[in-house]
């Protein structure tokens, strides 16, 4: 069995091993996640500070690390225990199988969201060629990002309110070489540079949490992540795509669509703003957990109602 890189033995008496280590993640964090997550949390520090896969893990569990590596393991509990989230401890995560830099600036992104870049990937291979696409409220630049690397002739513009979010996305494009058009942009207002544009694609995952959810929410959301960027004003919840869809009457081009990710309690108000700004033809889309998660937006002349809460 070959040695990896951080395996060492330190002594026969003393062992700290891999098994041990996943043992600790699981009694220091039984009270903050259940178990299930504690385990995917230890399988993505194993492979970011020690560069072993699930996979290696079994074969070198009961081998001892390198002491050196220690200090930053526990570390890393330490700051769990406190529900900050793994992504903006290890500053870095996952998303359509490329890694990000996140910080708490921007929103985590979620794995819901990887299946509205699927849906808008399927749909410019089936209709479209060049295309061009806009993210309102990019965040990290997940989706822009993702959909200029599946879609390399797409012209991709991606627009956010927030300076400290585009620093995130503009650095996740640098480091993972994509040409992406970033743009400072107060979408509720109604002079801004976008306005002397048309797009195929209009796409956006804005905030659509309300402020009744917060008691089912986890801290690690709730004291971490950028509350801007998840909370609907209790106001008008749905404003965000209300004035997504009155900026869409004129720059969303002909055939164009419009991808939304929402919350399912807001399905009905979003559809009903749709229909009376002229938009007839949507279909909402079920997420992999059966929840009503996206509502697709087709632009063309003789629009006509697909129906109301769709799930396809």
């Amino acid at each position: 069995m070959c040695q990896r890189n951080h395996i060492k033995l330190i002594s026969k008496t003393k062992k700290y091993t891999l098994h041990k280590i996943h043992h600790e993640f699981l009694e220091k964090l039984r009270d903050i996640y259940p178990e299930r997550e504690i385990k995917s949390i230890f399988f993505i520090v194993l492979k970011s500070v020690l560069n072993f896969s699930n996979i290696e893990y079994i074969f070198h569990k009961h081998e001892s690390i390198d002491a050196n590596k220690l200090p930053e393991i526990k570390t890393i509990i330490n700051r769990l225990k406190k529900n900050e989230p793994i992504q903006y401890i290890l500053r870095q995560t996952e998303f359509c199988g490329i890694s990000l830099f996140v910080n708490k600036h921007a929103l985590i992104p979620r794995q819901e969201t990887e299946e509205l870049v699927e849906m808008i990937i399927k749909d410019v291979q089936e209709k479209r060629n060049r295309v061009n696409i806009l993210d309102i409220g990019t965040g990290s630049g997940c989706i822009a990002i993702a959909l200029k690397k599946k879609l390399p002739k797409s012209h991709v513009t991606a627009v956010d309110i927030s300076r400290q979010a585009l620093k995130v996305a503009i650095k996740n494009s640098h480091l993972l070489k994509s040409r992406i058009l970033f743009k400072r942009v107060d979408i509720l207002k109604k002079n801004h540079p976008l306005y002397k544009q048309k797009f195929h694609i209009i796409v956006s995952n804005p905030p659509y949490v309300l402020s009744s959810q917060k008691k089912d929410m986890h801290k690690n959301v709730l004291e971490y992540e950028p509350e801007k960027a998840l909370f609907a004003p209790d106001k008008d919840p749905i404003i965000f795509y209300h004035k997504i869809l009155e900026f869409s009457k004129k720059h969303l081009a002909t055939e164009g669509s419009i991808f939304f990710e929402i919350n399912p309690m807001l399905k009905n108000e979003i559809i009903d703003k749709a229909n009376s700004l002229g938009f007839k033809q949507l279909r909402v889309v079920k997420d992999m957990n059966g929840k009503e998660r996206f509502i697709i937006i087709l632009k063309e002349k003789g629009n006509r109602v697909l129906g109301r809460g769709i799930g396809v």
